[in-house]
C-alpha cells in the first residue's frame, strides 16, 4: 500500500459521511414540508408531494452542484406563490414554506463559498430581488440586508479556505525546496569525494603512463605504444569522470548536460579496446543514425561495460562484437572465450555491471540477457530500440 492510500481512504470516508448527512437532512426537511404544506398553501393533495419536493429536494445538490440546486430552488420560489394561494385565515403571510426559505438560504451560502464570481453575483442579486418582491410588508428590506450579509460571510469563508490552501501549498513548496537543497548538497559532497579519490588517481595514471618512456631506460617501441594506449584510455575515462562531477555539482534543472558518448564513438571504443591488448574482432552492420541520442548512449555504455567485463574476468580471451543496426532495433552480441590467464569469475565479482546494463536497457524499453558459454566463455546479448519506448 502506498503512503497516499490512508489519506485517500480517509477522504473517501469523509465524503461518504458528508453525503449521508446531506441525504438525512433532506429527508428531514421533506418530512416537515409535505405534512405541513396544507396548513400554509392551497394545494391539491396529489400535488402536495411534488410542491414539497421542490422546497426540500434541491438541498441534495448543496455539495455536488450548489449553483444548480439554488437555481431549482429559486425558480420554484418564483413560481409557487403565483400558482398556489395561501390558506385564508391561517395567519401565515409568507409566500413560501419555512423549509423552502431554509433551503434557498443554505444553497445561496454554498454558492458564495464555492461558485465563480459571476454565479455568486447572479445568485445574490436574484435572491434579494425575489425576497424584495414577494415578502410581505417591509420585510423585504430586512431580508435583503440579511441575505447580503450571508453572502459576505460566505465570501469570507471562501477567502479563508483559499488562504489556508495557499499556505499549505507554500509550505509544501518549501519542504520540496529543502529536500531539493539537501539532494544538491549530497551531490556536491559525492562530487568532492569522487574528485579526491577517483579523479586524483586517474590523473596519476595518465601522468605515469605518459612519463614512463622518459623515466625508464630501455623502453621498446612496443612498450611505449602500450603506455600511450594506457594514457589515452585513462584520459578518456578522466574526461568522462569530470563530466559526471560537473553534473553532480550543478542544479539538475539548470544544467546543460555535458556531451555524452553515442554511436559516433563506438568505433573509437573498439579501436581503443584493441590497442589495450584485447584480441577483439567486430562486425557492424546497418545504419547507426536511426538511433536516438539516448538509445545511442545506451548501446555505447553496454558495449563499454561488456568489453570491460571481458578484460577483467577473462584476461587474454578473444572477444567478438556483433552490432546490427536494424530500422527499429539494434542488436548487440558480445562474446568472449575462456580466460587465457586466471581471472575473477563474473558471478563472484560482487559488482553491479550486469545489473546496471539491464537497467540501462530497460530504461529505453530494451532487453539484455547474459549467459555463460559451454567452453567457459561468456555472452552478453541486448536488443535496444532505435527510440526509447514511451
Amino acid at each position: 500500500m502506498s503512503g497516499n492510500e490512508p489519506v485517500r481512504a480517509k477522504t473517501r470516508l469523509h465524503g461518504n459521511g458528508l453525503t449521508s448527512l446531506i441525504v438525512l437532512v433532506t429527508a428531514i426537511l421533506y418530512a416537515v414540508a409535505w405534512p405541513t404544506l396544507h396548513l400554509t398553501h392551497e394545494v391539491l393533495p396529489p400535488v402536495q408531494p411534488i410542491v414539497a419536493a421542490l422546497a426540500a429536494w434541491p438541498f441534495l445538490l448543496i455539495r455536488a452542484n450548489p449553483a444548480l440546486g439554488w437555481a431549482v430552488s429559486a425558480v420554484s420560489a418564483l413560481v409557487i406563490p403565483r400558482v398556489f394561494d395561501l390558506v385564508p385565515d391561517s395567519g401565515y403571510t409568507y409566500p413560501w414554506q419555512v423549509v423552502h426559505i431554509i433551503v434557498i438560504m443554505a444553497l445561496l451560502l454554498a454558492v458564495s463559498v464555492t461558485a465563480g464570481a459571476r454565479t455568486v453575483m447572479v445568485a445574490w442579486i436574484s435572491t434579494v430581488l425575489l425576497f424584495l418582491a414577494d415578502t410581505p410588508g417591509d420585510d423585504g428590506v430586512g431580508w435583503a440586508v440579511g441575505l447580503s450579509a450571508m453572502v459576505v460571510f460566505g465570501l469570507l469563508i471562501r477567502w479563508l479556505i483559499h488562504s489556508r490552501r495557499q499556505l499549505a501549498a507554500e509550505e509544501q513548496t518549501s519542504e520540496l525546496e529543502r529536500a531539493r537543497r539537501a539532494i544538491l548538497e549530497e551531490k556536491a559532497r559525492i562530487a568532492r569525494d569522487l574528485h579526491d579519490v577517483v579523479a586524483h588517481h586517474m590523473s596519476m595514471v595518465v601522468v605515469q603512463a605518459q612519463s614512463a618512456p622518459y623515466r625508464l631506460s630501455s623502453v621498446s617501441d612496443e612498450v611505449k605504444a602500450e603506455f600511450d594506449s594506457i594514457g589515452a584510455t585513462a584520459r578518456e575515462a578522466l574526461n568522462e569522470i569530470r563530466g559526471l562531477l560537473g553534473v553532480l555539482r550543478s542544479d539538475a534543472e539548470a544544467i546543460e548536460r555535458a556531451p555524452q558518448p553515442g554511436v559516433e564513438q563506438i568505433q573509437e571504443l573498439l579501436d581503443s579496446t584493441r590497442r589495450a591488448g584485447i584480441a577483439l574482432s567486430w562486425n557492424v552492420t546497418g545504419d547507426p543514425t536511426v538511433l536516438s541520442e539516448l538509445s545511442g548512449l545506451t548501446v555505447y555504455r553496454i558495449l563499454q561495460e561488456s568489453l570491460a567485463n571481458a578484460a577483467r574476468h577473462c584476461p587474454g580471451a578473444p572477444v567478438t562484437v556483433t552490432l546490427d543496426h536494424g530500422p527499429s532495433v539494434t542488436a548487440i552480441v558480445v562474446r568472449n572465450g575462456p580466460a587465457a590467464a586466471p581471472g575473477q569469475p563474473v558471478e563472484s565479482s560482487g559488482g553491479s555491471g550486469i545489473g546496471g546494463m539491464r537497467e540501462r536497457a530497460a530504461a529505453v524499453g530494451g532487453t539484455l540477457d547474459t549467459r555463460p558459454l559451454p567452453d567457459g566463455g561468456f555472452e552478453v546479448r541486448a536488443h535496444i530500440p532505435a527510440a526509447p519506448l514511451a
